[in-house]
């Protein structure tokens, strides 16, 4: 007698749940719902020679019989194989289809089927020595295009222009070849089979609405909630030209050249040379490459192989391990587009040996080994690139270059700067303002111990972890106050003496300016055209260093702190605009006293010493705030800094605090306003009015 298949699969997830209990033999899981080809599962706790069968239980009337091992092979089971795998603990057993025809064809014009082609249930028993161990049951239930390996395609999905046409029509459309439920924008989805759930499809963006009516839009028609002068401002267009689109509010629509999204990514450098350059296109060289020169990026790290933007000054300072220092390829050889059909221009290269090399090789050493020969390092690289309209008519480049022994040990400050100058301005000096300084320009400063003698001071733009060896610097602009700083790595054994020539090195290459410009636009080649010499403040001097049989990682005195503080005054005013100028500048180190920072032990570490760096501009005479008026103390209603709407204010260009333009252009065209206005009074004849009135 049969039994219910309810009834038989409950019994058998019950035994299957059971007899681990007891360290039987079972299947993991017991019971397995098919919809793939292939289905697998553990045998736990069965001898070595257990015997694992196949086979295919017939359902009569609903019933199915009761599970037997060593039930024979059917010719439906030849359409199934199986395999098992012994384990360490169990013996995993593998159900697959194996028929040379797919379970179910595709069929191309119905894809999707409402019931499954396969309706099977099998049975695979675990016996020893004919009596049977543990069962496994597996519904199959397998349905067409549930696998792609009969219905693949090799066409590449096209991607519509999102310019004219939303991305995704219908996103529910989840499953390739195969009618998504409840999916109504579906295309592969029949008429009969959407019948069955066109009562219930998904709404919104999901079910296919990508480009509702907005509500500006005329055919639409007005909300309830819409105020009465909706018909005079709404928007007359057609549903193509949605702001869901590429496209929204820039004319008709019309279609574009390809309808297909290239999805390959372009990996050749963007060329525009041949036909001119436009501010911010990088320049290009013979070999369709970019020209690059070391830059600091956002980060402040230093790209060795940054593009040059066309019209874009820069000056970066890099700092390189030396026995990291690789020469750059050589800049003579290079050919730079010129921005003509064919155009190439070749830079002119001049070579200068440094004088002296303290302030760009910092903590150098020399191991006590035998080297090689000397070699040349790159100091400074200054780029003039001469330009008219958009092409490049020259290029002039100076390379500082300083002769250091091989075997050093270091860091190495690399300055590299980039200038555009128009053929129109006759000559190559630069200003920061004329003649008074402007605000957020770099402050300009002169060195007569280097052969160029243009120079600036810095500030720290610490990087990473913030050390001092990968810190970069940045030049000081007018009227911004700023603190910087960096981290150096000191060891408990540090020699005191060693440790403040180290510091102070670092710091006075900050400062290797020895005159600074009063105003912005001073000849830096006549030292007498307003240049100021720089006031120096050394660090005190250091007392004597600890004993020898005195405790480590103390060191009194160390020039840690440097403040640079800048006098400034308003010198006048040209056409409405005030004129900064520079009345004296000093440098002044200050001392800390850097003791090793030890917990319970003092640990052989590297600890860190701040290095900080500050400038500070003062104004002189000091401008006290201007005192509040009687009106401003008595009518707070109209004072502008407590209330938006500020009455004072609306004849301000007529006022002095107004510098936008000169006064005398301000009165001008104030009464000019004035007399329009009282012609337009007087041409709307008012008396007539008045006497109709």
């Amino acid at each position: 007698m049969g039994l219910p298949p309810a009834l038989l699969l409950g019994l058998l997830v019950l035994q299957g749940a059971l007899r681990p209990l007891h360290g039987d033999v079972v299947f993991i899981p017991s019971f397995i719902r098919m919809s793939s080809l292939a289905v697998s599962a553990s045998l736990v706790g069965g001898p070595e020679d257990v015997a694992v069968t196949l086979a295919v239980l017939q359902a009569d009337a609903g019933w199915l019989p009761r599970p037997a091992c060593g039930v024979p092979l059917s010719n439906e089971t030849q359409d199934w194989s199986l395999t098992t795998v012994p384990g360490v603990h169990a013996v995993e057993v593998t159900v697959r289809w194996r028929a040379d025809w797919p379970p179910c064809p595709p069929n191309e014009t119905m894809p999707f089927l409402a019931s499954p082609c396969i309706v099977q249930t099998l049975l695979v028993s675990a016996s020893h020595n004919v009596s049977c161990l543990a069962h496994l049951l597996i519904q199959v239930e397998i349905y067409a295009n549930s696998s792609e390996t009969w219905n693949a395609s090799e066409n590449v999905t096209v991607i519509p222009n999102q310019a004219y046409q939303p991305l995704g029509p219908c996103p529910c459309n989840l499953m390739a070849g195969a009618c998504d439920v409840r999916c109504c924008c579906d295309p592969e989805c029949s008429s009969e089979v959407r019948e069955l759930f066109e009562r219930s499809c998904f709404g919104g963006v999901f079910g296919g609405h990508v480009s509702p009516p907005w509500d500006q839009l005329c055919s639409a028609g007005p909300e309830p909630q819409a105020p009465d002068w909706f018909p005079l401002l709404c928007v007359q267009s057609s549903l193509a030209n949605s702001p869901f689109l590429g496209y929204f509010y820039h004319g008709s629509v019309s279609p574009g050249s390809s309808s297909v999204l290239e999805a390959q990514v372009d990996t050749d450098p963007k060329d525009s040379s041949h036909f001119g350059y436009k501010q911010g296109d990088p320049i290009m060289t013979l070999e369709k490459a970019y020209f690059t020169v070391p830059q600091v990026s956002l980060a402040g790290q230093c790209l060795q192989h940054a593009p040059v933007a066309f019209l874009q000054n820069f000056d970066a300072q890099c700092v390189t391990p030396l026995e990291a220092y690789q020469e750059r390829d050589a800049v003579i050889s290079a050919k730079i587009r010129n921005g003509t059909l064919g155009g190439i221009v070749t830079p002119k290269v001049t070579y200068r040996e440094a004088t002296g090399r303290s302030g760009f090789i910092a903590s150098a050493e020399t191991p006590v080994r035998n080297g090689s020969a000397p070699r040349n390092v790159t100091l400074e690289e200054h780029y003039l690139f001469r330009w008219d309209n958009n092409t490049i008519r020259e290029i002039t480049v100076q390379v500082l270059r300083a002769e250091v022994d091989a075997r050093w040990t270091g860091s190495l400050t690399q300055r590299f700067t980039v200038r555009f100058l128009s053929d129109n301005s006759g000559d190559e000096k630069e200003s920061s303002g004329n003649p008074g300084y402007q605000l957020g320009k770099p402050v300009r400063a002169l060195s007569t111990n280097r052969p160029n003698q243009v120079t600036s001071l810095y500030v720290w733009q610490a990087a990473g972890r913030g050390l001092c060896s990968s810190a970069a610097r940045r030049p000081v602009v007018f009227g911004e106050d700023v603190s910087s700083g960096c981290l150096l790595d000191v060891r408990i054994d540090e020699n005191c003496t060693r440790l403040r020539e180290n510091v102070a090195e670092r710091l006075s290459s900050l400062i290797q300016a020895t005159h600074v410009a009063m105003r912005g636009n001073s000849d830096s080649s006549d030292l007498g055209d307003g240049w100021l010499e720089v006031i120096r403040v050394d660090a005190p001097d250091a007392g004597a260093d600890p004993p020898a049989g005195s405790a480590h990682g103390l060191c009194p005195d160390v020039p840690a702190q440097l403040s640079i503080r800048i006098l400034v005054a308003q010198a006048g005013a040209v056409e409405g605009h005030p004129q900064w100028q520079i009345l004296g500048v000093e440098t002044r180190f200050s001392t800390v006293s850097w003791q090793y920072p030890c917990g319970l032990t003092c640990e052989d570490k590297a600890a860190l010493l701040p290095v900080t760096a500050s400038v500070r501009f003062i104004t002189v005479p000091a401008q006290l705030p201007r005192p509040l008026t009687r009106f401003q103390i008595n009518f707070t209603e109209y004072d502008c800094n407590r209330n938006e709407v500020c009455w004072p204010h609306l004849l301000y260009p007529l006022t002095r605090y107004y510098q936008g333009e000169p006064y005398s252009q301000c009165v001008a065209k104030g009464l000019l306003l004035a007399w329009l206005l009282l012609l337009a009074v007087m041409l709307s004849n008012p008396c007539s009015r008045i006497r109709q009135g």
